[in-house]
């Protein structure tokens, strides 16, 4: 079959190319914005690139347009297709109605560590022998790609809450029908497309009825929200866990920045992780990863095993280089809870280095300033704070952040920044960059300016 991809190159549609090319369809695809790494992972896979949405991309009509959730109406080629009558699907259906209906889908969702969790589920799968697939926004450092169809029957994926299509208004997650469901945690994000918490409680309640009753949710404790869809209605056994307190799957013993913690399961401890990995945020990860897989037959020892074996997924606390003694990281938060979370396990790790933070608020919902009031207080254990605030930025970052005081710089370029911190920055110092974009590819360019000075 000929499939043709619309945004083909965003981390998710590009992982479904991959794992339509697996299945031996010829697959060729359109997006804006054509460039490493995804383009050159794509082309290795024998995946035709077209840049821009001409209509021309799509003649001679291929059997099927997956259609990407970035599209809209007014786009040329989804006006092309609409108009020519042809076949059209969004992602997670065509994943759905090709993959999954045969397969043991672990499934992870939340506001706050999708990405890192279904990359240490599938990778403890992968270790323990059962060679998975799985579909990730981002890539594993344990695997080099986002995607893989995998052998049957276990597949992992990242089960977003944003919606599915232009033409399919519901959460992406609701398609994958999960025998094993992992939910991280729950608090307002996307205010694009959701008006308030309830309504992204009531997806997330949509997404629990699919869970069989023979299958396994995974929560946590503590999460208030997460309770609320519980109790509008669940027909699966739930196991819960806490890096803190005592719960199905907790933590003892725990090094002060995460990096290494005692399992504790149903009350015996099982064994302790020991990993490259910080911050409270990652315990919780690793112990809702561990009961997701023991449900799929992987003894929680065997999974501590792989996770003291984890690297990563690229952009989450990923150093990207050191120059003149001063780390560079590249990070993807873009909420206030993820940013404080992400800074709190740096501080802990580091203790007295300085930090020096860098952040793009560039997801929709940052930009409408949905949670700009909560910024400041999420960057208060850096020494230094940067803010690229562009012209079209919606509110005004020098007022909103003003509690930061003398400690925030905000620049309107990203060079300015780039200028700024290298001639800041000192041996021992930890630059965190933070953003859900390329950001102007400032990571490799502070760390040549820091190389030059």
């Amino acid at each position: 079959m000929k499939i043709h991809i619309l945004g083909i190159c965003g981390t998710f549609m590009g992982g479904i190319a991959l794992i339509a090319r697996a299945l031996g369809h010829e697959v060729s695809g359109s997006d804006a914005n054509v460039y490493p790494p995804m383009s050159t992972q794509l082309e290795a896979a024998g995946i035709v690139l077209m840049e821009g949405y001409e209509p021309a991309h799509l003649d001679p009509p291929p059997d099927q347009v997956v259609v990407g959730n970035a599209m809209s109406r007014g786009n040329p080629a989804v006006e092309y297709m609409l108009d020519r009558g042809l076949r059209y699907v969004s992602g997670p259906q065509w994943l759905a109605e090709n993959l999954l209906q045969d397969r043991w889908v672990l499934a992870v969702s939340g506001t706050h560590g999708k990405t890192t969790t279904s990359g240490m589920l599938a990778w403890i799968l992968e270790y323990a022998g059962l060679a998975p697939g799985f579909l990730i926004g981002g890539v594993p450092q344990n695997f080099g790609v986002s995607a893989r169809a995998g052998e049957a029957p276990f597949f992992v994926v990242e089960a977003d809450e944003y919606d599915t299509a232009f033409f399919d208004k519901r959460s992406k997650f609701v398609h994958y029908h999960p025998r094993t469901l992992v939910m991280n945690n729950l608090e307002f994000d996307h205010a694009d497309i959701f008006d308030d918490l309830d309504a992204i409680k009531r997806q997330f309640h949509h997404q629990v009825r699919t869970v069989p009753s023979s299958g396994l949710i995974v929560s946590p404790l503590n999460d208030g929200n997460l309770h609320d869809v519980l109790d509008m209605g669940c027909w699966t056994p739930v196991e819960h866990f806490d890096p803190t307190f005592e719960a199905g799957w907790h933590a003892a013993d725990t090094a002060a920045d995460g990096s290494a913690f005692d399992v504790i399961c149903d009350i015996q401890n099982v064994g302790r992780v020991d990993w490259t990995l910080t911050g409270q945020h990652n315990v919780a990860n690793a112990l809702a990863a561990l009961a997701a897989a023991r449900h799929a037959g992987v003894p929680p020892t065997v999974g501590i095993e792989a996770l003291n074996r984890f690297r990563n997924v690229k952009r989450r606390m990923e150093l990207r280089g050191e120059r003149r003694g001063v780390s560079v990281y590249d990070d993807f938060a873009h909420h206030p809870t993820a940013i404080r979370l992400t800074l709190e396990g740096l501080r802990r790790h580091v203790g007295g280095q300085r930090i020096l933070a860098v952040l793009e608020p560039r997801s929709n919902t940052m930009r409408m300033g949905v949670h700009a009031g909560l910024l400041a207080g999420s960057l208060a254990v850096a020494d230094r704070v940067w803010v690229y605030a562009p012209p079209n930025l919606g509110w005004d970052a020098r007022s909103t952040l003003s509690e930061l005081g003398a400690r925030l710089v905000v620049g309107d370029t990203t060079q300015a920044i780039v200028d700024d911190v290298s001639a800041m920055a000192a041996s021992g110092d930890q630059v965190l960059i933070m953003s859900n974009g390329g950001f102007e590819g400032i990571h490799q360019r502070l760390l040549d300016a820091l190389g030059n000075s």
